[in-house]
């Protein structure tokens, strides 16, 4: 079975820096991974995935960022 890419987000820019998240599809789950961390990965449903980004597009993460 072949491994599936992993897919660097838009906001990267077009320089390949190293400072990205990425993501691939992996078995019914979806994989993220820092690209300065290439080792590390966190899996998740493509359901828990979809709330985690509407939950930040939303404005109910920022708390955490302050």
């Amino acid at each position: 079975m072949l491994e599936q890419a992993w897919q660097k987000s838009s906001f990267c820019g077009g320089e390949g820096g190293n400072n990205c998240v990425e993501l691939r599809s992996d078995a019914g789950a979806v994989r993220l991974r820092e690209s300065e961390r290439p080792g590390q990965t966190i899996a998740a449903t493509p359901a828990a995935l979809r709330a985690l980004i509407l939950s930040a597009k939303a404005g109910d993460l920022d708390h955490l960022t302050h």
